[in-house]
């Protein structure tokens, strides 16, 4: 549990342990707890000490009882365990926050005075003094030790040079001469013996970036040369070590490049043709992987110099082919002497075990949603990994879920929804444009995504809907943290069927709201960024940032007509004009090195009807409420403004918006093993851009501060290995149309799978 859990916890039971707390009598006679050491630096030339006392505090740095409201808790509940028939409750306090003594007397001073010493003379304070005087206080039966330091005149660089005598001809002494101008050593640096090591790092890889396959780190040496200088300044020299082999003083060429595309135990033992493609050749039994989509991903060619950046580039590009499980790169030495041109060769071996190709998946959920709907949703996924043996991924889904009111107004019970869909994708790891533009992308090759789905839903008592869908885009990484996808073609056709009379009086009486469903197709761009800095929701740490755009109906002004309405239409069908934009700021702050962090999150977004189009087309809009958003407020009952449906009427339809802010705040800490607990705080609501009079209150002003809904709740969340059964309760503390009120009476019970953000 984390530390202000623990704090929390303590608290409540303080009235159980003050009687006894005090853990003075528990002591051995002997004994004395350790509380800690402090240091005191003395120097009057050194001003900027922070980096040097957080070393010396972190290498004499020793663990004591933790101590709160003047009491040990931790150390208290151990004692009581230790006892005979200590009893259940102690045991289990033990447990759960029970704490081993440390005792003053298992702390060596004088090596501890040793280290300081080492750490001085490593950071360049050659000659300092450390003293240790020992206090202890008798009332408590502690002991802590003040280490008082008296910090000398450090070293500083001088000069910093490759030593190389005469006869020094070989051309890696020329290398390690030109590396020199990229070190981070630089005239009148403190001697720091971290950084020695480090600059030996780079020295390394900047060798073996130029071919020194066998150089290792180790065969290089630092001389530090004091005798030309009265102050305490020094020249530093870097030289190779004596006897280093001579096939590490050599770069190495790659002269063989061979590729295994379909590495098993069976293809082991099976005869495999060989087939040469620019240069590569390809092992395989049978055209597994066709050569020509294959070549992109490598970036080791014949002729070049050993390079492990290229090793790495290729690594990661082939692993990001959804057909391959493993990915190996072996290198062999082809000879054991160096060549007249003072070089040695390499055979490289890429080995690329595939992943099953066919695969068929079943999934069954039960879903529960915070607006009283329930009910089962069940898909079959079906997956070829290498359809075209290109590395292509295809997928074709079926689904169907049914939902039903169970709960909620007496007049609502009984609705209930049928959704069924269609969807097939086909994911080519290359990218699929006029040009060929693969070598302008250095980290990784984009991916080309086809997509076409067909959808159904019944929502009984109201209406059917049908739609299709169709997509042609690419995605691709910048880094490890940036990922861009960008579809120029994004196409979707609605059509609405089978409306009752109820929902025809809805839309009779809400025009806003028919404009946004008699827009039946949407053609467009979409374009999607993310930096993603956390790759562990439960214990990463770091900033989220998405920024999503969608535009649609632009390219249809130029072809399209206008009807007797005044309505945009292509093909005799309405079509949207807009744009919109939205933006997905999370920052986790990690608390402690378990599971405890502070989570926060910001969301804005805008839509935006151009031309004739007055609203937006109902799929594009934005809600607030639900297990993702405000959690205080059910989905999609938040909204828009200030408008308040009235008791009994169907207002799903009505509380959605083109603008929509959210902020949320979460503590989340560990409770048990798999158990996590959460506190948090959200707040948002959803506003229109134009004035609808079927929603009084709803349009966007600058009074919008004051139309922010809020609450607060407290979740169990269960995860185990990742996947996540989230359960939280919150309760609203403000409407958006009153003021600050907290409203126990009526908690919303939100059940989600996975974290919220």
């Amino acid at each position: 549990m984390g530390r202000l859990a623990k704090t929390l916890f303590f608290i409540v039971i303080s009235i159980y342990a003050l009687s006894s707390c005090s853990v003075k009598k528990y002591l051995p006679e002997d004994k004395t707890l350790y509380t800690g050491a402090e240091l005191k630096l003395e120097s009057t030339q050194e001003k900027d000490l922070e980096n040097l006392e957080t070393k010396l505090k972190t290498a004499i740095s020793r663990n004591t009882n933790t101590k709160i409201l003047g009491m040990r808790p931790g150390l208290y509940f151990n004692y009581k365990a230790k006892r005979e028939n200590p009893g259940f409750i102690n045991k289990f306090l033990n447990k759960q926050f029970g704490e081993d003594p440390y005792y003053f007397e298992s702390i060596n001073v004088e090596a501890a005075e040793d280290i300081l010493k080492n750490r001085l003379r490593n950071s360049g304070y050659f000659g300092s003094s450390v003293t240790s005087i020992i206090q202890k206080d008798t009332s408590n039966r502690s002991t802590s030790v003040l280490y008082s330091i008296d910090l000398s005149k450090p070293y500083r660089l001088e000069s910093y040079q490759l030593e190389k005598t005469v006869a020094d001809t070989l051309q890696i002494y020329d290398e390690i001469q030109s590396s020199l101008q990229y070190s981070d050593l630089k005239e009148n640096k403190r001697f720091n013996l971290d950084l020695l090591k480090s600059e030996r790092e780079r020295i390394d890889q900047f060798l073996k970036r130029r071919g020194y396959y066998n150089f290792n780190s180790d065969f290089l040496i630092f001389e530090a040369d004091t005798n030309a200088y009265d102050t305490r300044n020094f020249d530093l020299y870097v030289r190779l070590k004596t006897q280093v082999p001579e096939k590490s003083l050599v770069p190495y060429i790659i002269d063989e490049v061979y590729i295994h595309p379909n590495r098993t135990v069976t293809d082991r033992e099976q005869e495999k043709d060989t087939m040469s493609f620019k240069g590569l050749n390809f092992i395989q039994a049978k055209a597994f992987f066709k050569p020509k989509h294959l070549y992109p991903y490598v970036q080791i060619y014949p002729g070049e110099t050993y390079n492990p950046k290229a090793s790495q580039f290729t690594s990661r590009r082939l692993s990001s082919i959804s057909t391959f499980k493993f990915v190996n790169i072996d290198y062999e030495e082809k000879d054991s002497v160096t060549d007249a041109k003072g070089k040695r060769h390499l055979k490289a071996d890429i080995f690329l075990s595939p992943l099953k190709k066919r695969s068929l998946r079943l999934e069954l959920q039960g879903v529960t949603k915070s607006n009283n709907f329930a009910g089962p949703n069940l898909s079959v996924v079906y997956s070829n990994r290498n359809i075209f043996r290109g590395g292509e991924l295809f997928r074709l889904s079926l689904s169907g879920g049914y939902e039903q009111q169970f709960f909620g107004k007496t007049d609502d019970q009984g609705l209930s929804s049928i959704q069924l869909g269609l969807n097939a994708s086909l994911l080519f790891p290359r990218l699929i444009f006029p040009i060929d533009l693969d070598a302008s992308f250095e980290y990784a090759i984009p991916k080309t995504k086809v997509s076409l789905g067909l959808d159904y839903l019944n929502r009984t008592q109201l209406y059917t809907l049908n739609s299709v869908s169709s997509s042609f885009g690419y995605l691709w990484e910048g880094n490890s943290y940036v990922t861009h996808q960008l579809k120029p073609i994004n196409l979707e056709y609605v059509k609405l069927g089978n409306t009752s009379d109820e929902f025809d009086q809805i839309l009779e009486n809400n025009p806003f709201l028919r404009r946004s469903f008699e827009q039946q197709f949407i053609a467009g761009l979409t374009y999607d960024f993310t930096y993603n800095e956390i790759k562990d929701q439960t214990t990463g740490e770091g900033i989220f940032f998405g920024f999503h755009y969608d535009m649609a109906g632009n390219g249809l002004n130029l072809l399209g007509t206008k009807n007797e309405e005044g309505q945009n239409e292509f093909l005799g069908l309405q079509y949207a004009h807009y744009i919109k934009a939205d933006l997905d700021v999370t920052y986790h702050l990690r608390l402690d090195e378990k599971r405890q962090k502070l989570v926060g999150r910001i969301f804005a977004g805008m839509g935006k009807p151009l031309g004739t189009t007055e609203s937006l087309p109902f799929v594009k809009q934005y809600f607030s409420g639900g297990p993702y958003s405000v959690r205080a407020f059910r989905i999609r009952s938040l909204g828009p403004g200030t408008f308040s449906p009235e008791d009994g009427s169907n207002s799903f339809f009505d509380q959605s918006g083109d603008i929509k802010l959210e902020a949320n705040l979460e503590y989340r800490f560990p409770i048990m093993e798999y158990l996590n607990g959460a506190v948090f705080a959200d707040a948002g609501n959803v506003w229109l851009m134009n004035e609808n009079q079927a929603t009084p209150g709803g349009k966007f002003t600058s009074n919008f501060i004051n139309e922010i809904g809020a609450g607060v709740g407290v979740g169990l969340r269960v995860d185990i290995q990742g996947f996540v059964i989230r359960f939280d309760l919150a309760a609203p503390i403000k409407e958006p149309s009153t003021s600050w009120d907290f409203d126990a009476t009526s908690p919303v019970l939100n059940f989600a799978i996975g974290y919220p953000f």
